[in-house]
């Protein structure tokens, strides 16, 4: 069974950085495809960037693309959402997904196992 826990949110200030984690239990990370996904109040769930089994960044989103950076500890099994240059509209819930497929996906659907979510908000 893949569990998946997130931690690392909190209140920042606008121009402010979070890094956010992601423990994956029950698989290693060399066999699922990782990403991370939000969803703000009222609106549908967003995707946000990938990364392979082979730790390579397969996709971002153009929301985020150069603020926001994914990267991983194979040893710790944690995969990291290091964001910065935060603004209001970042504002959130961030999730982390897994996947055991191989097709870089943005879609939900492609994504098996979801962890609770991390509450991340951006005062102004």
């Amino acid at each position: 069974q893949v569990q998946l826990v997130e931690s690392g949110g909190g209140l920042v200030q606008t121009g402010g950085s979070l890094r956010l984690s992601c423990k994956v239990s029950g698989r290693r990370l060399n066999t699922i495809g990782m990403a991370w996904f939000r969803q703000g109040a009222g609106t549908e769930r967003e995707f946000l960037v990938r990364i392979s089994r082979t730790g390579v960044t397969t996709l971002i989103a153009d929301s985020v693309k150069g603020r926001f950076t994914v990267s991983r500890d194979n040893v710790d099994n944690v995969v990291y959402l290091q964001m910065n240059s935060l603004k209001p509209e970042d504002t959130a819930v961030y999730y982390c997904a897994a996947s055991s497929g191989y097709s870089a996906s943005r879609r939900e659907s492609e994504y098996d196992y979801w962890g609770q979510g991390t509450q991340v908000t951006v005062s102004s």
